[in-house]
């Protein structure tokens, strides 16, 4: 195991949570730096997250705060929401080391700018010398915490970064490849909950196992497409940041972003919908961008257009499922 060391991580939902009790099973310093006091209370009294694990035992020498000095580690992991990144790392900077390792684990894209977390953060934190990584990959908190076997990619434009990074965050039941390709993990990470949505629809419209798998190769082709064209390389696509997190959050009703199209294809709408997540489901905010960012490069992106006519305009899903099923034919 790497050497102990100082690591905060930076939101209490279930997967900053998760990732919190790795890293002290680790054996590293770890303190998870949350907004909720009562949270914080539980996680430290009775080692457990009461309102998104409840009932999961959290490593004992796990520390929880609500103080911004977590903010003076080694090693920050960003388990932030998207959207709240960049007001996060604003209204934090003064905390932070210069030279800080940052490790965003969100997967999405900011709604108004189209701009991923490296991104955000390159800009929020200009002037800190930070070093910067993504976790991403097939990985339900819920697992993770029960110590099921589970396998994720981080990357860092310095590959030695990405290879002490990926020592830290290993052990026998997580195992972590590295990669330098920051843009094809990010933007893999970010694509593939919009397209979980749409598998979500299309199971709760009951079309069958192979509408879904249809589903799933094209929305890696279109996830790839748009991903490449961003300076991404096309080979991440098909590794664990890619195909394997879009293969999970496509079929696991785990998956909040599954749970938001089957609601829709319920009759629900997105606002009762996501009331009844009580969680953030990142593939509503980022559809919008997604589509955004297609149209600016002039891409295709057609279940993405449609999501987001379902999202936003309040599109039939079936009228909208029969309208891509009869698009004008093509090679594929």
């Amino acid at each position: 195991m790497s050497k102990r060391l100082s690591v905060s991580v930076a939101g209490g939902g279930s997967w900053g949570t998760a990732l919190a009790h790795l890293l002290a099973s680790n054996g590293h310093a770890t303190t998870l730096w949350l907004r909720d006091g009562a949270t914080a209370k539980a996680i430290n009294t009775r080692h457990e997250n009461p309102r998104y694990l409840p009932g999961i035992s959290l490593h004992p020498a796990l520390k929880a705060s609500v103080d911004p000095v977590a903010a003076a580690c080694d090693i920050l992991v960003c388990a932030v929401p998207t959207q709240q990144i960049r007001s996060f790392l604003r209204g934090h900077r003064q905390f932070f080391k210069p030279g800080i390792t940052l490790v965003n684990a969100a997967k999405g894209l900011e709604a108004d700018s189209r701009a991923t977390c490296g991104v955000i953060a390159a800009g929020e934190l200009a002037g800190l010398n930070h070093r910067y990584a993504v976790l991403s990959g097939p990985s339900f908190a819920a697992e993770v915490l029960r110590g099921l076997p589970t396998a994720v990619v981080l990357a860092a434009r310095d590959a030695k970064l990405g290879a002490r990074l990926r020592e830290i965050f290993s052990n026998p039941s997580f195992r972590c490849y590295s990669s330098t390709d920051v843009a094809g993990v990010e933007m893999g990470g970010a694509l593939k909950n919009v397209m979980a949505i749409a598998a979500g629809i299309c199971d709760g419209l009951a079309f069958g196992h192979n509408s879904r798998a249809a589903l799933i190769t094209r929305g890696i082709a279109e996830i790839s497409r748009l991903g490449v064209a961003c300076g991404a390389k096309a080979r991440t696509f098909m590794g664990l940041s890619g195909l394997g997190d879009l293969i999970l959050t496509c079929t696991g009703d785990l998956s909040r972003n599954r749970q938001v199209g089957l609601g829709l294809a319920r009759g629900e709408t997105l606002e009762t919908v996501t009331k009844t997540l009580g969680t953030v489901a990142e593939g509503v905010k980022t559809a919008g961008a997604m589509c955004a960012l297609a149209e600016s490069l002039c891409l295709d992106a057609p279940i993405a257009f449609a999501v987001r006519g379902i999202l936003q305009n309040g599109h039939c899903p079936q009228t909208v499922a029969t309208s891509l099923m009869t698009r004008t034919l093509r090679e594929e």
